[in-house]
């Protein structure tokens, strides 16, 4: 292995273990002529009562240099403690090979493969070396060597020594913590039909999207729950995947729809959205899909395929994109309230609050919730899922009370023209 090679491995080993996050389920997957120096397949957070099952099956390697050596291909678990040690071995030696690190726990490599043509492994380790965050990875230390191979992992602990457990050691809470969140929005639901039965001459379109709203992501955490219940009891999700999917485009769509809506005042500021204010929802609504395609591919795959680390990039970018947009019709808003008169003082102050609150949930999601990620250990690793929860609760109470239909206020109405004029309404500070 070259410098650059040893440049390429050490980087990717880096970034795994630095921005991977602990994944579970049952994995099957197909490598097809693949010639990565290294491939991260999971990370999984043990006990002392951890396995880990690897099936290899229909493997082939081919080189157009030379006979490849099967004794530099295998699979080995690597800890977070050891990741520095690593590093430090393939920098001092240029032609080092990861298979031979004395930090790394060797499960096997392709000189133990039964014959062609099966080229077969399957076998089950106790994990040994003790709690912590592993990681499975594929080293392949042959130059210009390509892989072919399905590669099944089962990856679990069985902490009352007779029932699997198939999610890393700091998500086990994840069931109990989406099913609490969806009561939260069920009763939140509840609490929002009641407001606005009780101010149904205030009540606007855009409120009833707002209960929508409440449904969709009371639903989609039902269903994240009921995932990870299964994942958890049979390393499957058995369909409860799919439905989460369905309903969390469906509720992060409503999100970033509602926030422009309200932020341009559409309907209860005034009857129609201008051109600029359409341009940004269909914006947004792109953004969101294409975002949750993202979500899908990296949820429903892994680090081991090619092109995981762009789908990322592609997630976090649409993602903090459709937030700075959403951000464009309240200040539009706030914009034309400063040129008018005193009287639309109080609608500017309340939307200026308001672009306060988007702006604080967007850095604390897409930055504070990041960072947290990068400092939790593995054990408390369902930590960042509730902050990121509690934080789109609490921005939801906030935007639902600021913008709840009360009869007695009033404000001020924009009409197509760009004029204000007094009018009951029903937004309160």
């Amino acid at each position: 292995m070259g410098v650059l090679g040893k440049s390429v491995t050490a980087f990717l080993i880096f970034f795994f273990l630095s921005a991977v996050p602990s994944t579970a389920e049952m994995k099957s997957i197909k490598i097809q002529s693949d010639n990565r120096p290294v491939i991260l397949f999971q990370k999984f957070g043990f006990t002392n009562t951890g396995n880990i099952t690897v099936v290899v099956s229909s493997v082939s390697v081919t080189s157009t240099l030379s006979i490849p050596d099967a004794s530099l291909l295998g699979f080995f678990l690597l800890s977070e403690q050891s990741l520095i040690d690593v590093l430090s071995e393939l920098q001092q030696n240029p032609n080092f090979c990861l298979l031979d690190s004395k930090f790394i726990s060797l499960l096997f490599t392709f000189k133990d493969l039964s014959p062609p043509p099966q080229s077969s492994f399957n076998r089950s380790y106790p994990v040994t070396y003790g709690a912590g965050e592993y990681s499975l990875f594929f080293v392949n230390c042959n130059h210009e060597s390509f892989v072919t191979m399905d590669v099944r992992t089962e990856l679990f602990n069985t902490d009352d020594k007779a029932t699997n457990n198939y999610l890393s050691v700091g998500l086990t809470q994840l069931p109990s913590l989406y099913f609490i969140f969806s009561l939260f929005y069920l009763c939140f639901l509840g609490f929002w039909i009641s407001v606005c039965f009780n101010n149904q001459r205030s009540v606007h379109k855009v409120h009833i999207l707002m209960g929508v709203l409440l449904t969709m992501k009371a639903l989609s955490l039902f269903c994240a729950a009921e995932d990870k219940q299964y994942v958890k009891v049979t390393g499957m999700p058995h369909g409860w995947n799919v439905l989460f999917y369905i309903f969390q485009f469906i509720s992060s769509v409503l999100f970033f729809a509602v926030i422009v809506l309200i932020g341009a005042g559409w309907l209860y500021l005034k009857p129609n959205l201008v051109g600029k204010e359409k341009m940004v929802l269909m914006i947004v609504i792109t953004l969101q899909v294409l975002a949750n395609v993202a979500s899908i591919v990296i949820g429903e795959t892994g680090p081991f395929i090619e092109d995981w680390v762009t789908w990322n990039q592609v997630f976090l970018l649409a993602d903090f994109v459709c937030g700075c947009a959403a951000i464009f019709p309240i200040v539009w808003s706030i914009r034309s309230f400063s040129r008018t008169d005193a009287k639309a003082a109080r609608n500017l102050a309340l939307f200026r609050l308001f672009c306060v609150v988007v702006v604080g949930y967007m850095l604390v999601t897409n930055i504070g919730v990041f960072a947290l990620k990068t400092v939790t250990v593995y054990k408390q690793q369902w930590v960042d899922s509730a902050t990121e929860e509690i934080a789109s609760l609490v921005f939801c109470l906030v935007l639902f009370y600021m913008f709840r239909p009360v009869r007695e206020s009033e404000y001020l109405v924009l009409d197509d023209e760009g004029v204000y004029e007094e009018a009951p309404k029903m937004v309160k500070g």
